[in-house]
């Protein structure tokens, strides 16, 4: 377990530990890999896809059909990424967000887009969710779809562009525990490269 502070933001004012985004397509391990390292790093977690599945359970719709309705419907976007940039702003957090690191790319600390498969992806998303391959093949083709349209529509972002990140993963091709250890290993190291502070409990 590892715990975190920092000198870094006391000097600036502005957070009171680093921003950490964890990025990538549905079904990719974003929320796996940011969950733990929330945990291990005694940090924040911040899931702006739970906020989504909320509000989708709220409307009782599917992710499919709240993803359509954000098409025409930019107040779903919006509401979710401001509380994403708050909760940035505040820092000591990791974000697991795949619009979030495009908006962030000049203020967060950490920026890591992890990848897989798409075959790998679907059959994450049918044993997380209980649905079909087939299923989940196509939800994460609508969501896609949908997202790439919807970020370059609503901020002239371009979420094909992976240049912004510090690191980018291939998680398909190491096992769980191998993408994890390659994460961790280069987030702590770059925060602190940045003057922040990690101490260790044995």
């Amino acid at each position: 377990m590892l715990e975190l502070s920092s000198q870094r933001d006391s000097e600036s004012g502005y957070k009171t530990g680093p921003t950490i985004v964890i990025s990538g397509s549905p079904g990719s391990g974003k929320s796996t890999y940011a969950r733990r390292l929330s945990s291990d790093l005694g940090l924040k977690y911040y899931s702006s896809g739970e906020v989504f599945r909320a509000i989708a359970r709220e409307r009782g719709v599917s992710i499919v059909e709240l993803t359509r309705m954000a098409e025409r419907d930019p107040s779903i976007d919006i509401e979710i990424e401001r509380r994403t940039l708050s909760v940035a702003r505040e820092g000591n957090v990791v974000i697991d967000s795949h619009l979030a690191a495009w908006l962030l790319a000049s203020s967060a600390d950490m920026l890591v887009y992890v990848k897989a498969p798409l075959k790998i992806r679907a059959e994450r998303l049918s044993a997380r969710d209980g649905k079909s391959i087939v299923e989940s093949y196509r939800e994460i083709m609508a969501r896609e779809e949908s997202q790439r349209f919807r970020f370059a529509e609503y901020y002239g972002l371009d979420t094909t562009d992976l240049s912004i990140f510090h690191l980018v993963l291939d998680t398909g091709a190491y096992s769980l525990e191998e993408a994890y250890n390659i994460i961790k290993l280069a987030v702590v190291k770059r925060i602190k490269s940045l003057g922040y502070t990690l101490r260790e409990n044995i």
